[in-house]
């Protein structure tokens, strides 16, 4: 049975460096909106966009915030439903946004983020020469973005390995054992390979809808993503996203690890 959906506000802004939503343990060019290469030249300049530029604040409902779910969602950001109501889910999405447009992430809604809005910027490709279908971990900025085709489908907030030094005792597979780890995500070129549905139990912890990549290292659901590298060395997802990324990432896709966050 799957779990319902949890990517509360509390959720988003609490975690620890070693919380219980750990990794498991493994068995045996971004599309231009000006620029088209049909016949050789410039494309169609897109409409102008016009923001609300009304201030919101986590909460806040109404009209302004049904236009920046559908912004956001537009631009392969993943709001949640556009409902007008400013939670958890949305909050995720613009901490992604203003990450890639260079604006210090906060829940506020204000002039920045509204003008970023009418002109986006797109994620910087990690793998300029990678297939056109693959994902992107870019741990310098917490970003995580999946190309399908060429096409920039998804652009994702994350928290990856903590990079602290732990050590647990937990109980796994029948009797208490001891666990310890550095907390990191590696850089590197990988492929995705196993993945299971729902809530997978490993001996740091629950993750959801994992999707293995480098070993017992996975992007999974959690009810945690701070904006900090929080994880034992997964790449965290808010849920809404976790929900939608197996449906989009098949097995045998590769995955590029780039990047060091600097606290």
């Amino acid at each position: 049975m799957r779990a319902r959906r949890l990517p509360g506000v509390l959720a988003l802004l609490t975690a620890g460096a070693v919380a219980l939503a750990g990794c498991g343990v493994a068995p045996a060019e971004t599309a231009s909106h000006s620029i088209t290469a049909a016949a050789g030249r410039l494309a169609e300049p897109p409409p102008a966009v016009t923001a609300p530029d009304k201030k919101l604040k986590l909460g806040a409902k109404g009209k302004a915030v049904v236009w920046l779910q559908k912004r956001l969602r537009e631009l392969g950001y993943r709001p949640g439903k556009a409902d007008g109501r400013y939670g958890g889910t949305t909050l995720g999405a613009v901490w992604a946004f203003q990450k890639v447009n260079g604006i210090k992430p906060t829940s506020t809604i204000g002039k920045a983020t509204w003008r970023a809005l009418e002109q986006p910027r797109t994620p910087k490709v990690l793998a300029r020469n990678g297939k056109r279908t693959r994902a992107e971990v870019n741990l310098s900025t917490q970003i995580m973005t999946l190309y399908v085709g060429g096409e920039l489908k998804l652009i994702s907030h994350m928290s990856s390995g903590s990079g602290v030094p732990y050590c647990e005792t937990t109980v796994w597979q029948g009797k208490e054992q001891r666990f310890c780890g550095s907390a990191t995500t590696p850089t590197g070129t990988y492929k995705t390979t196993w993945r299971r549905d729902g809530w997978h139990k490993s001996y740091l912890g629950e993750l959801y809808n994992p999707i293995f990549f480098n070993g017992g290292i996975a992007f999974h659901g959690a009810l945690s993503v701070p904006l900090y590298p929080a994880s034992h060395g997964c790449v965290r997802l808010p849920m809404n996203v976790a929900e939608e990324l197996p449906g989009l990432l098949g097995t045998g896709v590769p995955v590029h690890v780039r990047g060091k966050f600097r606290r």
